[in-house]
């Protein structure tokens, strides 16, 4: 976190603490009551809480033209952003990709171009899929970019864990904050009634729902392909499965609801005020929607074109978005929801020893 977003923090939610207007908005301004004064692994703690939902800055009567100019929702989305990036490594890696686009245009287009030279049918061919990409093939390519990855994250998250005093967590830490993350209900606002993320007059459950439909279609999937390894390792029953089979009933459902959520984030998402988020990171934030929704939307095409001369060119093309995804689990907007989690766990912590 540089000086000046350190010292402009302080400042801010210094004001905020003496309103305390928003104190039943969110847990992070629930947290935010329990200090007199604002140090770095508090402000990080208190960024990773907020969930950008936007309900304080409208409700706030210090936003400009007020002197006080406060800005919480940009203030702790960039603070956030600088957390990823300085504990997840390299940090250069985590930088660009989440200013801009063209990473993940570049890494896309490397990896249709590798599984394509490895390819043994061609774009055009109606061919099974592990006929046109050998499983000992898909295996050497996806197990690294899948596994690296998550150890990058891992020693990011735990990198995090120490700068905010986190130490050894409850089994009950854990439950309150995967139960509110499954519930997201800090985008229920304070009286539940939602927020106004898209909208400065009403509220909504909108981007709720939307998260809900992204996070829940995404496990789904992830079971799919997670069944689908036991199938194949366990019980020598390797792809293609029928519709009714278990990996297509949890991958088909999950793409439709993955498909769906991460539209309607990216519909919020321009709806909404761009100057109440990281700005500098929009097009990143953008990009990352772009390419779960892509993921999650060729994998339903890949499903529905089998048998087709187009069935090889959407498997290249999906596992080629499938493959940057993996890339850019730690370094994209998808650390978020992990670095969530270990802040809501650092909560219950708190508070589990505080009383």
């Amino acid at each position: 976190m540089q000086t000046n977003n350190y010292d402009e923090a302080v400042r801010q939610l210094t004001v905020c603490n003496s309103c305390r207007y928003c104190e039943g908005y969110c847990n992070a301004f629930q947290a935010l009551t329990r200090y007199r004064s604002f140090d770095k692994p508090t402000v990080s703690h208190l960024a990773n809480l907020c969930h950008n939902c936007r309900g304080c800055y409208y409700a706030c009567q210090y936003t400009e033209p007020h002197e006080f100019a406060l800005n919480i929702p940009a203030l702790l989305a960039d603070i956030r952003a600088k957390n990823w990036e300085q504990h997840v490594k390299p940090s250069a890696i985590s930088k660009i990709m989440q200013i801009s686009i063209w990473p993940y245009v570049a890494l896309t287009a490397m990896f249709t171009v590798l599984l394509t030279v490895v390819s043994q049918t061609g774009w055009s061919s109606s061919e099974a899929f592990y006929t046109s990409i050998s499983h000992t093939t898909l295996v050497s390519i996806f197990l690294p970019l899948f596994i690296l990855p998550w150890v990058s994250l891992s020693l990011g998250v735990r990198s995090y864990w120490k700068s905010v005093g986190g130490s050894k967590l409850a089994l009950s830490d854990l439950k309150t904050a995967f139960g509110s993350a499954a519930s997201m209900k800090n985008l229920s606002g304070g009286q539940g009634q939602g927020c106004n993320y898209e909208s400065t007059e009403r509220y909504t459950h909108n981007r709720r729902w939307a998260h809900h439909a992204t996070m829940y279609g995404f496990l789904l999937c992830f079971a799919s392909t997670s069944v689908a390894t036991v199938l194949h390792y366990v019980f020598n029953m390797p792809a293609p499965y029928s519709l009714f089979s278990l990996p297509k009933l949890l991958g088909i459902s999950g793409g439709l609801l993955l498909s769906y959520g991460t539209f309607m984030l990216a519909l919020l998402k321009w709806k909404s005020d761009s100057a109440l988020g990281s700005v500098s990171r929009t097009s990143g934030e953008y990009a990352f929607i772009g390419l779960l929704f892509l993921v999650s939307t060729t994998g339903l095409i890949l499903y529905w074109s089998g048998g087709t001369s187009f069935a090889t060119g959407w498997l290249v093309f999906h596992l080629a978005l499938v493959a940057t995804f993996f890339v850019s689990i730690p370094y994209s907007k998808m650390v978020h929801g992990i670095f969530r989690i270990a802040a809501l766990s650092r909560e219950a912590q708190i508070q589990r020893l505080a009383g």
